[in-house]
């Protein structure tokens, strides 16, 4: 069953029901009222009755005066202590042979004879004789039954024809519901065949829900194809990053079949070479792949890290690895929380992307700002033009091709470093000059006192 059947079929039965149970309420409270009307008339008929009783003679003949107090189309009836009949008068023969009792805890009671609703009341009181007998007033709702009928004929069309505008309504309903759901699944059957990212038109202006995962639906469309263009962009950039080293390979490896066994200079160059390549190409997979890792959901082991201590272990590192003169610049110790693994990472990448461009000193200093802490790294090598800086951390972005080239650079290391430092909540702020030099300063934001607080 589709929803549109579904909402209309389960709202139009809601209503339906609800309706009937409305107007069955009507009709029995009508019926009640009517009879508790009906009921008071005779109350009241027999207090009088009473009354007159107690004033008449043994001369008078008590039928007469049970006539005169007799009810529309009714009957009264004298019984005494043993339930027999005394005296009687009737309007109808129907109630000849009536027979009824009044219910426990109630001042009436209610029947049928031949179909016709009938009423009865009773009260004790004093006869001519000076005897204790039992006095009904019984009475015919002909025109209760009459009154009924026409009111449940009534209630019928009624509810026949209220049902009429409740089923268009509801039909009208579920199409105003089900517009949007259905411009949505038209819209993803034709982005998932034709492979395109298209949105919703006109869902800007509504406030209701259906309007906002209109909304959230355009928003998941734009996300999905900036991806998605990133996503093939970088494989296309790294189709061809492989494809360079793979070639040059491939080159080698056939030079060294063709001549490498006879030339032994010949050999060496290519094997070199080979070696070479399959390094850069080996660091450019394992950065591709770092790249492709899900920073978001990375688990962050956040502790307090020495940060003059771990920049003074880092960059004595680089010296010996390297060695080239890298200098550590640091007036006091400083501290920080963060992930230590990777802040290292991300320190790393910075350093030799500046050995990589400096064939000077490099600089590495710190500094505590109000609610940071400063990290610079500072070369003076090329510099970077700047209106290159935007793209400084787009992936497979080099500043001079040919020098990366010669440097082993992939043009992945500051996508990296750009990523790691978003997911560790740092700022990384460039100022560059060419044949000048360059500056990366990592602003980190100082959680001790926000820590301490925490542990207290």
């Amino acid at each position: 069953m589709k929803l549109r059947t579904k909402i209309h079929v389960f709202t139009t039965l809601l209503m339906i029901t609800l309706l009937i149970i409305v107007n069955t309420g009507v009709f029995l409270l009508y019926e009640q009222l009517s009879i508790n009307t009906e009921v008071k008339q005779l109350n009241a008929r027999g207090e009088e009755l009473l009354s007159t009783l107690k004033k008449i003679t043994h001369d008078v003949n008590p039928d007469d005066v049970l006539l005169a107090y007799m009810p529309t189309n009714g009957k009264v009836r004298v019984l005494d202590e043993n339930k027999r009949e005394i005296s009687s008068v009737q309007y109808s023969l129907v109630l000849e042979s009536v027979e009824l009792e009044v219910l426990k805890g109630k001042n009436y009671t209610k029947s049928e004879i031949d179909g016709q609703p009938v009423i009865m009341v009773s009260f004790p009181a004093i006869w001519i004789d000076e005897n204790v007998v039992e006095i009904q007033l019984i009475q015919l709702l002909n025109d209760l039954s009459t009154n009924m009928e026409l009111l449940r004929i009534i209630l019928v069309v009624v509810t026949v024809l209220v049902a009429i505008p409740i089923l268009l309504s509801n039909f009208a309903l579920s199409s105003i519901i089900l517009k949007p759901l259905q411009r949505l699944s038209a819209t993803m059957k034709k982005n998932t065949s034709s492979g395109t990212f298209e949105k919703i038109e006109d869902v800007e202006v509504g406030k209701d829900e259906l309007a906002e995962i209109g909304r959230t639906f355009n928003i998941m469309m734009e996300a999905l194809e900036t991806n998605y263009k990133k996503q093939e962009q970088f494989v296309s950039n790294a189709s061809h990053e492989l494809k360079t080293p793979l070639t040059v390979i491939e080159s080698y490896a056939k030079l060294l079949l063709r001549r490498g066994f006879s030339n032994e200079k010949v050999a060496k160059e290519a094997l070199n070479a080979i070696v070479s390549e399959s390094s850069r190409m080996n660091d450019l997979i394992v950065q591709m792949l770092e790249l492709a890792k899900n920073k978001e959901h990375l688990d962050l082991k956040i502790t307090p890290i020495n940060v003059t201590s771990m920049l003074e272990n880092t960059v004595t590192q680089m010296r010996q690895a390297y060695n080239r003169n890298f200098q550590f610049q640091s007036d006091e110790e400083l501290w920080v929380h963060s992930d230590e693994q990777k802040l290292k990472q991300l320190i790393y990448i910075l350093l030799d992307n500046a050995r990589k461009y400096s064939e000077k000193d490099i600089i590495v200093s710190t500094k505590k700002l109000e609610d940071k802490v400063s990290i610079s790294i500072q070369d003076f090598g090329i510099g970077i033009p700047k209106e290159r800086l935007a793209h400084l951390f787009d992936r497979f972005y080099r500043v001079v091709e040919d020098r990366n080239r010669k440097t082993g650079g992939t043009g992945l290391g500051l996508a990296i470093a750009k990523e790691l430092a978003d997911v560790l909540e740092i700022e990384i702020q460039v100022e560059s000059e060419e044949n000048v030099g360059s500056t990366f300063q990592l602003l980190i934001p100082d959680r001790t006192q926000s820590s301490e607080v925490d542990s207290k």
